[in-house]
């Protein structure tokens, strides 16, 4: 040690002290800002995992809610086509003379599917329209079977969005 203090001078020390200092914390840095690299690159592969898990889930669930809702609905509207065609026996000729829908009812009708006021009533109200009471039955039926496909498809929606927010919280922590 005495020998190092002859020759390099007390300066000469503390530089080289100083720099295997520098050289040292420098390392030392370096390492740490891997390990903090190594460890954000872990939480973003384990996010990464964790999406696909959810959107793979989250597939399932669209095809089970599509299989059952397209289903059910298409049978909704084969119904609805069968008791439309059932009109004829149900409501005869002699009924659709016997019974005459007047403009007062169209107009109600009309009102009550637009959500519009229907007006005040009229002598005209009271005249008939040519629309036969199988015509009516026959689109009250149409009108009936659309309503509860989209009731179905209403109900379906909203299990299926019940679906995916339990399937994305169980598997999201």
């Amino acid at each position: 040690m005495s020998l190092l203090k002859e020759v390099l001078p007390w300066w000469a020390r503390w530089l080289a002290l100083v720099s295997a200092a520098s050289v040292f914390g420098t390392i030392c840095y370096n390492k740490g800002k891997q390990d903090e690299g190594e460890k954000h690159i872990a939480y973003v592969n384990q996010q990464a995992e964790r999406s696909n898990k959810i959107a793979k889930a989250q597939q399932v669930v669209v095809a089970q809610t599509q299989i059952k809702y397209v289903e059910r609905i298409k049978n909704i509207y084969v119904k609805g086509d069968t008791i439309e065609k059932q009109v004829p026996i149900y409501i005869t000729q002699a009924d659709n003379v016997r019974f005459a829908i007047n403009a007062g009812f169209v107009r109600l009708y009309d009102a009550a599917w637009s959500g519009e006021d229907p007006g005040p009533a009229a002598d005209s109200d009271r005249e008939p329209t040519g629309i036969s009471l199988a015509q009516v039955a026959a689109v009250d039926a149409g009108n009936a079977t659309s309503c509860r496909a989209w009731q179905e498809l209403v109900i379906g929606l909203r299990e299926h969005y019940r679906r995916l927010q339990l399937t994305t919280n169980v598997l999201a922590p």
